[in-house]
């Protein structure tokens, strides 16, 4: 707000410098506010849904981008796509499950590698191969009621006291709590941390050569080499982070003003705490990506489904396999930096088509 009036400093060009220096070296103008103007800028939700929006927008990439990822790891870990059965789906129509089941077919679909194992006799993987239409589906309603929730906020009037231009009344109420946005965003954290708990349960299985047969920590010479145990407890790591930020703050209050102010959503909070929440999740999905495309390296020739064999080529192309431990920070953060982008789901449609 300061800055929009030409008050207060702003970050421009990598420098801090006052606000009204920036506005006029980019051939603008502070705005001049009128009657009410100041009042309705920091009066108001503007600051937690600006946060909630922000979220959104890179969680509605993650639940995608999950579905992919996922994926890629059934097959390395050569697991069952019958649970995938759109009947399943069928007798129990959550919309978000439905949505998933969709995707995981679209995504798997020509796998060489799961048509390799369809008589090897195994009926049922672990709950976190099983029931990724369940779990992921889930965690998309979060982003549903989300949605709905920020776009109602988004075309509202949050300042108080309200002026009722029509009849000129001057109305005090309550528009500015921001309690429906905070309990939303705790509620969005949570629908996200679900996302990054399956996904470290799916990168110990590849992990676990007793369930994958795949070589232990996904390394040719284990004992010598680490392999990626240190990426699976840097993953562990930070899915435990998100459990106590999921703590929601919207279930917190404290009193100020003379105890007029006497209840408060902490909405910015939730909002703080979502983005961390978004953060760690896009580094788990990085981390279960340098895992399970090195665990499809140690089943060639076989192939996976042409869309997961563009995602494996886009892959290699940001981070070199693993023939002997090295320091993995660049890896994952090369990949944290490609999970950001639209460049995996583009892929992936360019074969199965939108995804949902």
């Amino acid at each position: 707000a300061l800055a929009l009036i030409g008050e207060g400093e702003v970050e421009f060009e990598g420098k801090i410098v006052k606000s009204d220096f920036a506005i006029h070296h980019i051939g603008l103008k502070p705005v001049v506010l009128g009657p009410k103007d100041g009042l309705a800028l920091i009066n108001g939700t503007s600051v937690m849904l600006a946060l909630g929006c922000l979220a959104l927008v890179e969680a509605k990439k993650l639940v995608k981008l999950a579905d992919i990822i996922a994926c890629l790891t059934l097959d390395a870990v050569r697991g069952t796509a019958s649970a995938f059965d759109a009947r399943i789906s069928q007798l129990k129509p959550q919309p978000g499950q439905v949505d998933v089941t969709y995707n995981l077919l679209k995504i798997v679909k020509g796998s060489e590698i799961g048509v390799s194992h369809k008589e090897d006799g195994k009926v049922q993987d672990p709950y976190s191969l099983r029931c990724i239409p369940q779990v992921h589906g889930a965690c998309r309603q979060t982003l549903r009621h989300s949605e709905e929730v920020l776009t109602i906020e988004l075309n509202s009037v949050t300042d108080n006291p309200l002026v009722f231009a029509d009849t000129g009344d001057v109305v005090s109420g309550g528009n500015f709590h921001g309690e429906a946005l905070a309990l939303t965003m705790d509620y969005l954290a949570m629908g996200l941390a679900e996302i990054c708990n399956i996904a470290e349960r799916r990168v110990e299985k590849m992990m676990n050569p007793h369930f994958s047969d795949l070589p232990a920590f996904l390394t040719k010479n284990s004992g010598l080499n680490s392999g990626l145990m240190i990426a699976h407890v840097t993953m562990a790591a930070l899915a435990s982070e998100n459990k106590y930020l999921c703590h929601p703050a919207s279930v917190d209050s404290i009193p100020t003003s003379t105890d007029k102010e006497d209840h408060v959503s902490m909405g910015v909070t939730s909002g703080r705490k979502l983005h961390e929440v978004v953060s760690n999740v896009q580094h788990c999905l990085a981390i279960e990506l340098l895992c399970n495309t090195q665990g499809i390296d140690f089943l060639r020739p076989m192939k996976s489904s042409p869309a997961l064999e563009k995602v494996y080529t886009l892959v290699r192309k940001h981070v070199l396999p693993i023939e002997d431990d090295r320091i993995f920070h660049k890896d994952i953060e090369n990949l944290t930096r490609l999970i950001k982008t639209d460049e995996i789901v583009k892929e992936v449609e360019s074969v199965t088509g939108e995804l949902k």
